[in-house]
Order: structure tokens, then sequence, then C-alpha cells
């Protein structure tokens, strides 16, 4: 008889032992987490001017110093949530990351000062690097290998959701409070609460769905937590590898540029021409939202293209195309006019390509058995990227331009680009990586 078809979901084609469930619930994840990941700092600006008053000129330093704060702890965590996820599965990670993002939601308005704000960002910090190495991560173990690209896509579009989600709702929710009659600081911390007690419903709703067994014992089951994590930075010695940890550096940078600084952008604009805090945070988040609606719309395109072209290829067209779009910001000079929009345009296109292309690249590259510990790696090197681009790019901003830490972002994309360039002929695919992945499924046998 012929084997059975494989199940499918949006036409990515399910490995053995996942449910349909299991990647609803994967696809769920992604749009809550990357909301929220969104949403805090968006909302940045307005809790640095309404609640604390801290002045617009000294605005840059501070979102840059909490970006580096908050990626110094993802550095610390993220190739150790990689090992665990590695030993005792994926789901136990995610769980706790929602939790810490629910937590640094929560008490993020009711910081006193800078050094709580701080803080805060640091526990916010380390739930949000459970969840974007456990979503790279599950998107791989979820699918059969040429569905891949097809299951970063999807990540993409649900993430774009997501994005869509934080700055076309939540970050509207302070106004939409204090047309409700309540005071402009206790408007915020009602917003901030709500979207925290949404993050543990969204937990409690999970934790049944995701795969019990997907990921789960495909290390080495001696194998230390030191071990894993320096297997993960072992593999950059392979080409392939490291082009993708260099792309996963400048595109998850490229993502915090956009929800931070361009956010800080259009408030400052905002604010300086007579808006209210909350008016300036609903009109950055409509800018934003034409950015992560164009990111929506194109994540199958480079999904697909992932599917159907050499990975590293396609990486290469896309640190440049980003690179393009970021450094085409040195041509605005207003912010609120029609030419931001075209700009955010043409950095929805160029985000979603970097964010969407690195994750399949090393998927191919690496053994099911150290995938944890690679792709922790690589939201490690995302980490680094967002926490060096936000320090810098936070000075640009206030001693150069508000275009600095774009400039920077799109800087960094072309070297990448060169990079790439430089090693795509020497790079093969781990026929390990699939075959690992079958003998994986097969071993797990049944639905998680």
């Amino acid at each position: 008889m012929p084997a059975p078809s494989p199940r499918r979901v949006l036409g990515a084609r399910l490995a053995d032992g996942v449910t349909r469930r299991n990647m609803w619930a994967l696809l769920s994840l992604a749009t809550a987490g990357t909301a929220v990941i969104s949403f805090l700092p968006s909302a940045q600006p307005h809790i640095l001017s309404t609640v604390l008053g801290v002045p617009e000129g000294a605005q840059g330093r501070i979102v840059g110093l909490l970006g580096f704060a908050a990626e110094l702890a993802m550095i610390l965590s993220l190739a150790w949530y990689g090992a665990m996820a590695d030993r005792f599965g994926r789901r136990l990670v995610v769980i706790t990351g929602l939790l810490l993002c629910a937590l640094g939601t929560a008490l993020f308005p009711f910081a006193g000062g800078t050094a709580a704000l701080v803080g805060l960002r640091v526990v916010f910090g380390l739930g949000v690097a459970a969840l974007n190495a456990m979503m790279s991560t599950i998107a791989i173990d979820y699918v059969r290998s040429r569905s891949r690209g097809a299951s970063y896509g999807l990540i993409g579009v649900f993430g774009g959701l997501g994005a869509l989600v934080a700055v076309l709702v939540l970050v509207r929710l302070p106004r939409t409070m204090e047309g409700l009659g309540l005071a402009p600081v206790t408007a915020t911390r009602v917003s901030f609460l709500i979207i925290a007690g949404g993050l543990l419903l969204v937990a409690a709703a999970l934790w049944p769905s995701l795969s019990r067994t997907a990921g789960t014992g495909a290390a080495a089951p001696h194998a230390s937590l030191p071990r894993l994590a320096r297997e993960g930075l072992v593999l950059a010695r392979d080409p392939g590898v490291a082009l993708s940890y260099a792309a996963s550096f400048v595109a998850r940078a490229d993502l915090a540029v956009v929800v931070g600084f361009l956010t800080l952008w259009i408030t400052d604009q905002a604010t300086a021409r007579g808006m209210s805090g909350a008016e300036a945070l609903a009109r950055a988040g409509a800018i934003v939202g034409v950015s992560q609606t164009v990111a929506l719309l194109c994540a199958p395109l480079f999904g697909r293209l992932g599917d159907r072209m050499r990975r590293q290829d396609l990486v290469v067209v896309a640190q440049a195309v980003a690179a393009a779009a970021y450094l085409s910001t040195l041509l605005i000079s207003d912010p609120l006019g029609a030419g931001m929009m075209v700009v955010a345009v043409l950095i929805g296109v160029g985000e979603i390509a970097g964010i969407t292309t690195a994750g399949p690249l090393l998927a191919q590259q690496v053994p099911a058995g150290v995938r944890g510990s690679a792709f922790g790696v690589h939201t490690l090197c995302g980490a680094a990227g967002i926490m060096i681009i936000s320090a810098l790019g936070g000075i640009l901003y206030d001693a150069w331009r508000p275009a600095g830490p774009f400039v920077l972002s799109g800087a960094a994309g072309l070297l990448v680009a060169l990079f790439g360039l430089a090693v795509r002929r020497r790079i093969a695919a781990d026929r390990r990586a699939d075959l690992d992945q079958e003998a994986a499924a097969g071993a797990s046998g049944r639905p998680g």
C-alpha cells in the first residue's frame, strides 16, 4: 500500500508525531509572542514621557540603555535555553518565557525610575529570549525538511499578525482607557495589566496544546548543559552556520530598530507638534502598522523562496534588500509626512526578508540532536545584534540624527551580504539534519 500523505497545515507538511493542533498552537504562539515582544519596546517612549516625565532630548539614550540591558540578559541566557530545550523539551521553555514576559509587562509602568525600568526590561528580555529561541526551533521540529521555508513563512505571517495587533490595538489601549475617563498614568497602568493578564491566558491555553514529545530527548541523554551550549558555538566553523548566525545578528537588530527607534522618532515629532502622549503613540502605531502589514504580506513569499532556491543565496539577497530599506531613512526629513509611509513599506520588506531566511539555512546545516543548542546560539547572535545596535543607535539618535540607528543597521546588513557572497559556494547542507529529524520523529511515534 502507498504510504499515507503527510498531514498539512496551510501548505506545510507536518513531521511524524506532530498534530495539526500542535502546529496551530505554534502559530498562536507566534502571534501572541510577537505581539508582546513588539508592544513593550513600542510603548517605551510613552512610559518615559507620560509616567516618568523624561525630556525628549534624553529619551534616545535611555531607549538604547534599555535595549542594551535586555539583550545582555538574553545573551547570558539564550544558549542555556536552547540546551534546556534539547534536554527537557520545548514546551517548558515556552511557558517560562510567557510568564516572564507577563511579569515584566505588568510591572513596567509602575517603575519609579530608570534603574527600575532597566531591571524590568531584563526580566522581560529573559522571557523574550525563551520565546524567540523556541519559536525558531519548534518551527523546524514540527515540519518535514522540504517545508522548512514554508514553516518559517507561516511564522512570519502569524508573527506579522501579532505585530499588527501590537501597533494597531495594544499601543492604543492607553488612549482608549483615557477616553473612558482614566488619568493618563492610570490608563497606562491598567492597559499594561490587561496585556499581562492576556499573556497568562495564552500560557494556560498553550500548555496542553504544544507537543510534549517533539524535540525532547534529541540530545544525548547524558550530555551536560554546558556541553550542549558549547556545541552550538562550535557549529559556527561551518560557513553556512556562520552565515546564518551573522544574518540573525542583523535581522533581530532590524526588528528592534523598527519597534523601538521608529516609534521614538515618530512620537518625538508628534508631541513636538502638540499631540498628547497617547495620541502620539497611536500615530506611531499607524505608521509602524504599515511596515508590519507589508512584512505580513511578504512573509509567505520569502518562506516559499526558501524551499525553492539555495538558502544561502536567499540570505544574501534578503540582507541586501534589508540594507537598502534601512539606508533609505537618510532621505526622510519629516517622519509624519508621506515619504515615511514609503520608507515604512521598504522596511517591512527588509525586516521580514532577514527574519524568515536565516533560520531555514541553519536548519539544513545542523543535526537534529543539537538543533536546540544551535538555535539558542542563533538567537543569541540576534540578541547581540540588538544590544550593540540599540546602544550605538541610541547615541546616534541623540547626537547625530534620528535615522542613525537605521543607517547603522543597514551598514551591518551590507557587511553580512558581502560575507555571504564570499562563502556561499563553500556551503553544503548536512544530510544528517534530515536523517536525524526522521529518526527522531519515528522514535517519538505518537502525537503530542
